[in-house]
């Protein structure tokens, strides 16, 4: 991974969700204790203070058109709003018909980014184990204070609280457990700004195992569906039945895994996510109105080419197998997926760019004869790897390489727009969730 890259640039979310996973876990069985900070609505925070409008019912990712016609989508909101009964990923129309006089702000990744490392560099002053878990979350490993009354941890934990809002003035919700499944499921219980301890099984008993399963860690709707068919509803319900039912639903090996993590069993790691390289790399974007302008799509194409390739360079992995799609504006089609190759392993823009609108635009141009709109893009690496291997029958042209090598330490020093690619000037004009995209 090179540092001098910024990889979390428009990426709303940096997320590892496989914190179960075997290799994410302390082999030892020893007690430990964790804190999880959870910054409530933190776009919307973040607004309310830059802005002076606390207590106004806010969204960030919509917008008005020039005639007042909202568009977008709530990307988060305010607790004003949520009360209200607005929610993540409404579209602003409906927010509206909810609440006419709610207030649209756009996503300014730049501004929350800083204030997430402020937020950090508080947070590493109450423990040197402290994992980023996505911009506005954070958990820490407070295993040191196990020996320590229990009132002194939560002291602690009341102390940092307080020191992020009079530093930041954000308010957060903290929990503590002794697993991080748990931590972040107490932190969740008392938003806004507030605190839960579960100390032990008994406290989770009193304050967890109700909640539903698919508040836990790896539990998707899908996976809660065949929980749900099972007769399980709870953690607690899952506690009394035991492991089985999840061995037959999941498999042995993961049943097993995902069992650990609902009874708070697991011995996930606080881990240094700096330091991680995904599986994949991906970019969606949904445009602020809908467009039957193959060109301007074409341009979209390119800014995500641009942004998937930059991101493969920062992690030093290439791939020669792609995945896109296109998402249609319309009542019965949702979009298309489709499948490309490169000539060979590479994380430079031409080879990418060039097999993409090979594949995407002959299947652009059908739907738009057919009438269709589209809507969005997206695009994603399949099997990445290392490149450093030799391949017979391809090798990047070094000119080529040579010219990214260069375009990339100017943008990194200078900004991330300073030199771009002519295409990008071709895109669907209009607002989107983020700032600078606008």
């Amino acid at each position: 991974m090179n540092s001098n890259y910024d990889l979390n640039r428009n990426v709303h979310r940096i997320t590892l969700y496989n914190t179960i996973a075997a290799d994410q876990q302390h082999t030892s069985v020893r007690p430990r204790l964790y804190l999880h900070l959870d910054m409530n609505c933190f776009y919307a925070q973040v607004e309310q203070i830059s802005y002076g409008l606390f207590g106004m019912p806010v969204i960030v990712g919509g917008w008005r058109k020039e005639d007042g016609t909202p568009r977008g989508i709530v990307a988060t909101s305010s607790y004003e709003a949520r009360q209200l009964g607005i929610k993540t990923a409404m579209s602003a129309f409906e927010a509206t018909r909810i609440c006419p006089y709610i207030l649209f702000m756009q996503v300014h990744y730049e501004k929350y980014q800083a204030i997430s490392r402020d937020i950090r560099s508080i947070l590493e002053r109450y423990s040197p184990d402290v994992e980023g878990y996505s911009m506005d979350e954070f958990f820490l490993d407070i295993s040191f204070m196990l020996k320590r009354p229990r009132l002194e941890t939560e002291a602690m934990a009341m102390r940092l609280k307080n020191e992020v809002y009079g530093s930041t003035g954000l308010l957060c919700s903290v929990g503590v457990s002794y697993s991080k499944t748990y931590a972040k499921l107490a932190s969740d219980l008392q938003k806004p700004n507030g605190l839960t301890c579960s100390f032990d099984e008994q406290l989770a008993r009193e304050r967890l195992h109700s909640l539903p399963l698919n508040e836990v860690w790896g539990i998707g709707r899908r996976r809660f569906v065949k929980l749900q068919s099972a007769g399980l509803q709870t953690i607690g319900e899952a506690v009394e039945r035991g492991s089985g039912v999840f061995s037959e639903l999941f498999g042995a090996y993961f049943g097993k895994m995902l069992f650990e993590t609902v009874c708070g069993k697991d011995r996930a790691k606080v881990l240094d996510t700096s330091m991680h390289t995904p599986k994949e790399v991906s970019y969606m974007h949904t445009f602020s109105d809908w467009t039957d302008d193959p060109l301007a799509v074409e341009g979209e194409i390119t800014k995500a080419v641009s942004q998937l390739c930059y991101r493969m360079r920062g992690y030093q992995r290439k791939a020669v197998k792609f995945a896109g799609y296109i998402r249609f504006q319309d009542v019965d089609w949702k979009g298309i997926s489709f499948v490309f190759n490169t000539p060979g392993y590479t994380n430079l823009d031409d080879y990418v760019q060039q097999a993409c609108i090979r594949s995407a635009m002959p299947i652009l141009h059908k739907f738009l004869r057919e009438g269709h709109k589209i809507r969005g893009i997206g695009l994603h690496t399949i099997e990445l790897n290392e490149g450093n291997q030799t391949e017979l029958f391809f090798r990047e042209d070094e000119k080529i390489a040579g010219l990214y090598q260069a375009i990339d330490h100017i943008n990194n020093r200078f900004g991330l727009d300073t030199i771009l690619p002519a295409a990008k000037q071709h895109d669907v004009k209009g607002h989107t969730h983020f700032f600078d995209r606008s």
